[in-house]
């Protein structure tokens, strides 16, 4: 390493400019241009915030579930964005973050175009560009190795008026070292120096990269003695760069000794670490070392997406064979999430082959590997299924060759993408190209790819005739002519198409080859024109009526009518399975003037059934109809009788159909007889899956549990495959029996169905045995059937719910218990977000804030940054939380003043590319003005929060979704605050209307009387709260200590005066003292001593107000330094005692003072007051005053018992 660099790393420089830089690179960062726009409106930013904020989870969604965003949903949110015509800063960042690494599907150069045109389409829409934008796009040119010139970034940085930040140099010295060199590297490692900017582990990584990149691996090994010298502990991240280096360079000794040492540091490499080593080994073209690299990984959680994103960005790069080679080493992982029986393991390689157009030769060979393998049931089909989505037909012709020469089936529908694709671009050609594929490959065109995707291509018929004879392509005929006659019909020429249909040359063809085609033509004419296809017309009839919806029905009810009548002039009857099929669509329009009309004798198959019987004929397919009818009638009674009387000719498929019938109708003791009779009749019989899972259910809620086993039991002897819809069935099945509490039968049918191999353990069949616990608020059983279900299936179903349960029933001991268990079991970190996610959905947001603040997570100065790097190296959480624990800490930087810590999470931010909330940016705006620092970036305001508030509740009460109690309350307290009464008033309408939320009348009343006195309308104030206490004299209960206290704290002596001589009005004359004691109390809490006594002496029924003086003294027994209540007090709530308050305190000099002063104002104190006194006092090694209770009262200490727990509440 050279001389210069160390004395960078160590010394101070004075250079005070950046020299001009000579850089072999050439890429410019885009300029800072395009018109300044109006500021937006109101609506327009809360519609942006909005719009943010579903940005951010789309996208978060995407990375949680698979690493990766893709490039069509990109775009989708850009384009969104774009429309509003106000993109903010926000969301301009969010757009570029996304621009790199995310996408591993997408080459390098079209992210870099696409990180372009976002840039240069936003700014022209009026985003301002910040800092933190530069960065995100330094990051992205990184991610993309895209070669650009730092010193021109830098320039139009400044030709913007934007200045760099440590960030930006950190990044301007990965980009120097990309391409190693290390003198540019050096250059702005000592601009940094000069500005005292700290040299992060981030800069140490680059030099390593940098200096093997110029071919001195010697220099990039020392930067670990220099990192060490400057008191930086070399990190993964570190040795990542060192690993990758050696890749590169292809020296596997260097990798292997390397890891050895890694792991004798204690220093833990992820998967995803070493799969950045086999990148760059592939790279590198030294691919023969990757399997030794993949052996090493060890399966972490979240490997599977990771090895996927690594394979698809091998196969972007040309490396498709060692993706194959990384697929197949985790296919067993992938396997043992399989579900259905058909696997299908490798369609995301697959399908990015064919996007990236590999050639057809290897992906063939791929297929092959996979089915041999039987990692896939169906590759070839599949992957030609990619082809014709991706409309690339030579590639799709070549699949299908290679299908054919395997014996597999080719079939018409196959070619359809490819005729559609042609039809929408009029490209008569390509149609007649793919038509000529089909009878090269043998495969016949039938009527529907004539009639719906050939012919539509050409101008009429005739000229589709005659391109394809002047291109030599052979059409059937018949075909040609149905489709002939399809688009006729279709297009409505009916006279044309009875002209066709009339003539002596035309075939016979099948007429449900334009059956739809010719029901849609007829519904634009009379229906009788129907009467000359007398043999068919029940038929078009029902498809007719089917077709019509109930407008249309009503208004066309004459002509149906009268095409009744006519077919019963004609003698023309119809099938009952006909009948019942319009009957039931009229009955559903409501014309049941013409269900009448159409009805005839139901009981036709009836009496055929019994004439047959009479006549000693077979009757068993006439039973069968019979039976059929009645199910679909779901008249189980008869069917029943009938099955008694003709016993002897029920076939399986009939008792199949009455069995089913019982189990829908919950009668269990006759779905069990008749399965036994169909046993006896014919052993081998089976049923279908859905049918046994019906009997499982039946019989398993009646509490015939041995039976519903014997089901099971029958269905493996049987080969019964459940497929995804029966395994749900089966779900429910035991979740009915949880909802009664019957843990018993949960477990019984769990084991059956586990151990004969049904179903394999998922979270959704172990779920119900939990949800048992849960519903019956056993939480204890819970934990204990969770444990179970883990130790027996490896699955940990409903523990969200478990910890949610346990956070507001308050129990501590038994979360406790959890949360060791989940800390055992999945890690401390994974236990810590389980209980983040549990305090955030019981809406415990102070609580949730302590977990992300443990003291346990300190292991680095700025605590939140620690937690969110965890969270982003483990990849366990999605962008979301890491977002919201970066936010949270700025708050808490504001109330330290800490300028430093606020500045360095928003450069984590910027280094993780993720945008800060326009809240965060005012918070950090505030503490570097209050710091006397510049601030680097646009401060956005929010006006009228409040109206974006209200307008986000209409719009989530349109969407039909509800808004929380807590929500509803801070935006009326906010809405009182500015005085907007009519608001209050529409949030409470709005509010009636949902019956699921009961919100307290006080809550409108209280602030729309806040609003009043904000907007100096005292008067309006008082007559709305006298008015409402003088009409509901009878409930006490509404309380005002809101108002009192919001008056006080803004020492509104005007509105405390008129308030005042309210409550003594509504106290002497209309006997109401519920606001009197309101303002008495509020009067003690806040050390009104003198106002508290003279109130007392002008209401005096005041102190008759036990039942609120209980709750307050409850509430304020709870809060330690209460013994100095005022004397007057003490003695006129007597009865309640203060042995509470000086017992929380412990405070044995309080206490005492406090009996000396009970004893000389005369007020009595109660056994348990003074039994816990007498413990003090030995305590203190004093003697006791009094004679010792032996125990206290049961009320008391019922009482005591309410008050410990509340204090455990509040404190847990």
């Amino acid at each position: 390493m050279c001389t210069d660099l160390y004395t960078l790393l160590f010394c101070s420089l004075s250079s005070s400019a950046l020299p001009c830089v000579s850089c072999r690179q050439y890429g410019v960062v885009p300029e800072q241009r395009g018109l300044v726009k109006d500021e937006p409106s109101v609506a327009v930013r809360s519609k942006q915030a909005q719009q943010f904020d579903w940005a951010l989870a789309k996208l978060d969604s995407s990375v949680r579930r698979t690493g990766r965003v893709t490039k069509t949903l990109l775009l989708r949110i850009f384009h969104d964005i774009c429309r509003t015509g106000y993109p903010s800063g926000n969301q301009a960042l969010l757009m570029l973050r996304s621009c790199g690494s995310l996408l591993p599907e997408v080459p390098l150069a079209e992210r870099i175009e696409l990180s372009q045109l976002i840039w240069d389409q936003l700014q022209e829409l009026g985003a301002t560009y910040d800092v933190s934008h530069y960065n995100a796009l330094l990051k992205t040119y990184l991610q993309n190795e895209f070669r650009f010139s730092p010193t021109d970034f830098l320039a139009k940085m400044e030709a913007a008026n934007v200045q760099p930040n440590r960030v930006t140099y950190q990044r301007l010295i990965a980009a120097y070292c990309e391409v190693g060199d290390i003198e540019g590297a050096s250059t702005i490692l000592g601009f940094m120096k000069s500005k005292d900017l700290p040299i992060t582990e981030a800069v140490f990584n680059s030099l390593v990269t940098g200096h093997a990149r110029a071919g001195d691996m010697d220099s990039a090994e020392g930067i670990f003695s220099v990192m060490k010298g400057a008191g930086i502990e070399p990190g993964p991240d570190t040795y990542l760069s060192l690993l990758s280096s050696y890749a590169e360079k292809g020296d596997i000794a260097k990798i292997k000794q390397t890891l050895e040492t890694v792991e004798n540091a204690d220093i833990h490499l992820m998967d995803r670490d070493l799969m950045q080593v086999v990148f760059s080994l592939t790279k590198a073209g030294h691919q023969q070392y990757v399997p030794e690299i993949v052996e090493r990984m060890r399966h972490e959680r979240g490997y599977v997406p990771d090895a996927m994103n690594l394979c698809l960005s091998l196969i972007t790069h040309g490396h498709e064979e060692t993706a194959f080679s990384v697929l197949k080493s985790f296919t067993g992982l992938l396997a043992e999430s399989q579900t259905s029986d058909s696997p299908d393991l490798g369609n995301f390689f697959l399908r990015h082959c064919v996007n990236m157009d590999k050639s057809a030769e290897n992906i063939v060979r791929f297929c092959k590997d996979l089915k041999d393998s039987g990692l896939h049931s169906s590759p070839l089909q599949f992957t030609l299924q990619c082809a014709l989505e991706a409309k690339k037909t030579g590639m799709a012709v070549e699949l299908m060759r290679r299908m054919k020469e395997e014996g597999l089936p080719l079939r018409p529908h196959y070619f359809w993408p490819l005729f559609t694709h042609y039809q929408k671009e009029k490209n008569i050609s390509g149609t007649l190209q793919a038509l000529r594929a089909m009878q090269e490959l043998g495969v016949a065109s039938d009527i529907d790819t004539f009639s719906i995707y050939i012919l539509p291509s050409f101008p009429s018929v005739d000229s589709a005739r005659t391109s394809l004879k002047e291109a030599g392509i052979d059409v059937d005929a018949n075909i040609l002519i149905a489709a002939e006659l399809r688009t006729e019909a279709s297009r409505g020429n009916l006279a044309g198409l009875f002209s066709l249909m009339s003539s002596p040359a035309l075939p016979n063809i099948d007429l449900s080859a334009f059956r739809a085609s010719l029901i849609s033509g007829f519904r634009g004419f009379k229906l009788v024109v129907l009467s000359f296809f007398v043999e068919n017309v029940a038929y078009f009839l029902y498809n007719l009526i089917d077709s019509m919806n109930e407008t249309e029905v009503h208004s066309k009810e004459e002509q149906i009518r009268e095409y009744f009548g006519l077919l019963k002039n004609m003698n023309i009857s119809i099938s009952l399975n006909i009948f019942r099929g319009i009957r039931n669509i009229l009955e559903s329009y409501q014309v049941p003037e013409l269900v009448k009309n159409l009805e005839g004798k139901l009981s036709f198959l009836e009496k055929t059934l019994a004439e047959l019987k009479a006549e000693g004929k077979e009757a068993s397919s006439t039973l069968k109809k019979v039976i059929t009818v009645l199910c679909a009638e779901e008249k189980l009674e008869r069917a029943l009788e009938l099955k008694i009387q003709y016993e002897a000719d029920m076939s399986p498929a009939a008792y199949a159909m009455l069995i089913n019938l019982c189990c829908r109708h919950d009668n269990a003791e006759e779905a069990l007889k008749l399965k036994m009779e169909l046993a006896r009749k014919d052993s081998e019989v089976a049923l279908d899956a859905q049918k046994y899972v019906a009997l499982v259910r039946v019989l398993s809620k009646h509490g015939k549990l041995e039976e519903a086993i014997d089901m099971l039991k029958e269905m493996k002897e049987k080969d019964v495959q459940l497929r995804d819809s029966t395994i749900s069935l089966l779900t429910l099945t035991m979740n009915t029996a949880a909802m009664k509490g019957d843990a018993n039968t949960i477990r019984r049918l769990q084991e059956t169905i586990f151990t004969l191999g049904l179903a394999k353990p998922s979270s959704n069949l172990c779920s119900p045995l939990i949800t048992c616990y849960l519903e019956s608020g056993n939480y204890a059983g819970a934990f204990d059937a969770t444990v179970e279900v883990h130790k027996q299936y490896n699955q940990m179903p409903k523990i969200h719910d478990l910890i949610c349960g346990l956070v507001e029933k308050g129990d501590a001991e038994l979360l406790q218990k959890v949360m060791e268990f989940l800390s055992q079991e999945r890690g401390e970190m994974m236990m810590l977000y389980d209980l983040y996610f549990a305090f955030l959905q019981t809406g415990r947001y102070k609580e949730a804030r302590k977990i992300i603040e443990t003291p346990g997570l300190r292991a680095r100065p700025t605590r939140l940054q620690w937690f969110a790097e965890k969270c982003i190296a483990a990849q366990q959480v999605g962008v979301s939380l890491v977002y919201h624990c970066l936010n949270l800490s700025f708050p808490r930087w504001k109330e330290t003043n800490d300028w430093q810590k606020a500045e360095a999470t928003w450069m984590k931010m910027q280094e993780e590319n993720l945008a800060p909330r326009e809240r965060t940016l005012r918070l950090l705006a505030d503490i570097l003005k209050n710091n006397d620092k510049e601030v680097p970036f646009e401060v956005p305001e929010v006006k009228e929060p409040t109206q974006y508030a209200l307008g986000t509740l209409k719009g989530m009460l349109q969407a039909d979704q509800v808004p929380s109690q807590l929500a509803i309350t801070r935006l009326v307290q906010g809405l009182g605050s500015e005085g907007k009464t009519q608001d209050i008033q529409e949030v409470e309408a709005l509010v009636k209307t949902l019956g699921s939320i009961k919100m307290s009348s006080m809550l409108f009343v209280n602030n729309t009387a806040l609003a009043h006195i904000k907007n100096e309308d005292i008067d309006s104030a008082v007559e709305l709260l006298e008015s409402f206490y003088i009409q509901n004299t009878d409930n006490q209960k509404s309380s005002i200590s809101f108002v009192f206290r919001k008056v006080l704290d803004a020492n509104n002596d005007a509105a405390l005066d008129k308030l005042s001589a309210m409550v003594e009005r509504l106290c002497n004359h209309f006997a109401s003292y519920r606001a009197a004691t309101d303002l008495f109390l509020i009067y003690l809490d806040t050390g009104r001593t003198e106002e508290a006594k003279f109130l007392l002496q002008r209401c005096a029924a005041v102190n008759e107000q036990k039942d609120t003086m209980f709750t307050y003294m409850l509430r304020a027994a709870q809060q330690p330094g209460q013994v100095n209540k005022p004397s007057f007090f003490l003695s006129s709530c007597s009865e309640l005692s203060s042995d509470v308050c000086t017992c929380l305190d412990k405070d044995f000099r309080s206490a005492k003072a406090l009996y000396e002063r009970m004893q000389a104002e005369g007020v009595k104190a109660d056994e348990l007051t003074l039994k816990r006194l007498a413990l003090l006092y030995k305590e203190a090694g004093e003697p006791v005053p009094f004679e010792e209770q032996k125990s206290a009262g049961k009320s008391r200490r019922k009482l005591n018992g309410q008050i410990v727990n509340a204090f455990i509440l509040l404190f847990f």
